[in-house]
C-alpha cells in the first residue's frame, strides 16, 4: 500500500439509527455500534463512517443539528464517541464522522434568536435572509427550489424569509459570516482533538451561495448548475479546513459529499483541498459496458490529474438499495468491479447482505422528502430500515427482544440476516468477506492506469499495470467464457464449465 491510509480504503457507512440499538428505544446508537465493531473488522473494511449522532429534533433523521459539539442523549454520550474511536483503533479500523455544516436545526440557539430578533437584526445575519417580494413581502425572494421539494424559502412572517435548501426546519448558514466560519472551524477541531480519523462534509457544494440571489433560468431542472452549488468561493472554505486537517498527525481525511459529473468533483481534490470527493454519478448508471468504460476513464482522468483517485460509492442512505438499482446479481458484480478499480470504495451498511429496498406503508415514512413532495417521492426510508442480525424473532437482533425499531422491518427480514448468511458460502456476505482481503492482495496499491482488454459484447475487462490480475465484468444477458483471461481468483456468482454468468464479475490471474 502506498500513500495515506484513505487513498484506497474501503469505508463502511453506518447509518447509526438503523445499525444496532443497545438500549431498546428503537434507535440505533453508539453503544450498539461499538458492540458490532468486531463484525466490521472481520468483514475486512478499513474504516467506518458514522452518520450524525448530534442533538436533533429529528426532522431529517439527525441531519438537523442543534449542537455540533455534543451527542444526542438517545444515541449515547461524548464518552461513547471516545470509546468508539479507541475500540475501533484497537481493531485496526479508522473512524470518519459526518459534519453537517451547511445548515442547522430550526431549534438551534442561533436560529431561535434570529426568529425572535426581527428584520434586519444581527442575529439574522448568520443566515441567508431576504425580504419577500410583493407589496407585503408575502412571496418568496426568488424561485430557488428546495432539494427536498417546494420553495427553498420560508417566511419569518414579518416580511423576511430564510433560505433552506433542504427541509424547512434546516435553515442554511452564511459561511461568509465570521461567527459562522469560526464556529465551523471550532467544530472541526473539537472532533479532531477527540481522535477521529476523518470527516465527511455533508452537502459539500452548498456552503457558498451567490450573494445576488439570482433567479433560476427558465427550464432549469434539478441537477443543472445552480447559484447555490459548487461555486468557486466554496473552495476557499475547504482550503481553510484542509489546512486544519493537515495540522493533525495521522493523515486525517476530508471527504466531500459531491453530486455531479467529474468536472464538479475534481476541484475539491486539488492538492490544497480534500483527499476524497464522492463519485455519485455511477450510482445511477445502468449496466451498459461502454457507459461504464467511458465513465471510469473520465473519473480517472479528472482525479489523477490532481494526484488523487476516484472515490467509488456503491450505496448510501440517500438512495435506493443497490440490489434494487442494479438487481441482486448486478449489485454484486458492480461491487467487485469497484473493488478492483483504482481508488477508494464506500459500502453502505446492509449492502454486504444484499438487502433489498423496503416498501413502507405511507404512515410509516419519516423522510421529509415524502411530505414536501406531496407523496410523489416516497423518500429514502426504504433503504434505512434497521438491519437484521439474527434469524428471529423481530427485531432480528437490531435491538433487545420486544423492542420496536423506528422504521418497521418487513416480515421474514431475519432470513437475510448476518446469522443466516454467515455460514452460507453462496451468500452476499460470504462474497464480500472473501473479496475484501483478496483486494488487499491483488488490487490495492497497483498502478492507477487501466489497461482495457478485448472483451465480448456488454463485457468489460481491465488490468492495472503489467502482469496484474484481470477484472472481467459481464453486464450482458448471456454467459461468457472467462478462461482466456486467466485462472479464477474470485467470482461474483457461481460459474459452470468456465462460463461467467450474466451480470457477474470475475477476478482472474
Amino acid at each position: 500500500m502506498t500513500g495515506p491510509w484513505w487513498r484506497e480504503a474501503v469505508t463502511y457507512e453506518v447509518y447509526l439509527r438503523s445499525f444496532a440499538d443497545a438500549d431498546g428505544d428503537g434507535l440505533g446508537d453508539l453503544p450498539g455500534l461499538r458492540s458490532r465493531l468486531p463484525y466490521l473488522a472481520a468483514l475486512g473494511v478499513d474504516a467506518v463512517w458514522v452518520t450524525p449522532f448530534y442533538p436533533s429534533p429529528d426532522h431529517d433523521a439527525g441531519y438537523d443539528v442543534v449542537d455540533h459539539r455534543a451527542v444526542d442523549p438517545r444515541l449515547g454520550a461524548l464518552a461513547d464517541v471516545d470509546r468508539l474511536v479507541a475500540d475501533a483503533h484497537r481493531l485496526g479500523l479508522r473512524v470518519v464522522i459526518d459534519l453537517v455544516l451547511n445548515h442547522v436545526s430550526s431549534a438551534h440557539p442561533w436560529f431561535v434568536a434570529a426568529r425572535a430578533a426581527g428584520p434586519g437584526s444581527s442575529e439574522r445575519a448568520r443566515f441567508h435572509v431576504r425580504p419577500g417580494r410583493g407589496p407585503d413581502g408575502t412571496e418568496p425572494p426568488n424561485n430557488w427550489r428546495s432539494i427536498f421539494g417546494g420553495s427553498a424559502w420560508a417566511p419569518f412572517d414579518d416580511g423576511e424569509w430564510y433560505l433552506h435548501l433542504f427541509d424547512v426546519e434546516q435553515p442554511d448558514l452564511r459561511h461568509e459570516h465570521p461567527e459562522v466560519a469560526a464556529d465551523a472551524l471550532a467544530t472541526l477541531r473539537f472532533w479532531l482533538d477527540r481522535g477521529v480519523d476523518g470527516v465527511r462534509f455533508d452537502a459539500a457544494g452548498s456552503l457558498s451561495k451567490d450573494p445576488a440571489y439570482p433567479e433560476l433560468p427558465d427550464g432549469w431542472r434539478p441537477g443543472d448548475p445552480a447559484p447555490y452549488s459548487d461555486r468557486d468561493e466554496v473552495h476557499d472554505i475547504y482550503r481553510r479546513w484542509a489546512r486544519e486537517l493537515a495540522s493533525y498527525p495521522g493523515d486525517r481525511l476530508g471527504v466531500a459529499e459531491t453530486w455531479g459529473p467529474p468536472e464538479v468533483l475534481a476541484p475539491y481534490l486539488r492538492p490544497d483541498e480534500l483527499g476524497q470527493a464522492f463519485a455519485m454519478d455511477p450510482l445511477y448508471w445502468p449496466l451498459r459496458a461502454q457507459l461504464w468504460r467511458d465513465g471510469v476513464d473520465a473519473l480517472l482522468d479528472a482525479t489523477t490529474r490532481h494526484g488523487r483517485l476516484p472515490t467509488w460509492v456503491h450505496g448510501s442512505h440517500d438512495i435506493r438499495r443497490a440490489a434494487d438499482r442494479w438487481g441482486p446479481d448486478g449489485a454484486r458484480a458492480v461491487l467487485l468491479m469497484m473493488l478492483a478499480l483504482p481508488g477508494a470504495v464506500y459500502l453502505y451498511a446492509g449492502d454486504e447482505l444484499g438487502l433489498p429496498e423496503v416498501t413502507l406503508a405511507d404512515d410509516a415514512i419519516r423522510d421529509p422528502v415524502y411530505r414536501r413532495s406531496g407523496g410523489v417521492d416516497r423518500g429514502r426510508d426504504g433503504a434505512r430500515v434497521p438491519l437484521p442480525w439474527t434469524g428471529g424473532p423481530p427485531p432480528y437482533g437490531f435491538g433487545p427482544a420486544g423492542s420496536v425499531p423506528w422504521l418497521p422491518q418487513p416480515t421474514g427480514w431475519g432470513g437475510r440476516s448476518v446469522a443466516r448468511q454467515r455460514h452460507d458460502r453462496t451468500s452476499p456476505l460470504a462474497l464480500t468477506r472473501a473479496a475484501l482481503p483478496l483486494r488487499g492482495t491483488w488490487w490495492r496499491g497497483r498502478p492507477a492506469e487501466l489497461a482495457w482488454r478485448d472483451a465480448p459484447a456488454e463485457c468489460l475487462a481491465f488490468r492495472r499495470g503489467p502482469g496484474g490480475p484481470t477484472c472481467l465484468v459481464n453486464l450482458g444477458d448471456a454467459p461468457v467464457d472467462w478462461r482466456p483471461y486467466g485462472d479464477r481468483l474470485l467470482l461474483a456468482s457461481t460459474a459452470a464449465d468456465g462460463k461467467l454468468p450474466a451480470r457477474a464479475t470475475a477476478w482472474l490471474a
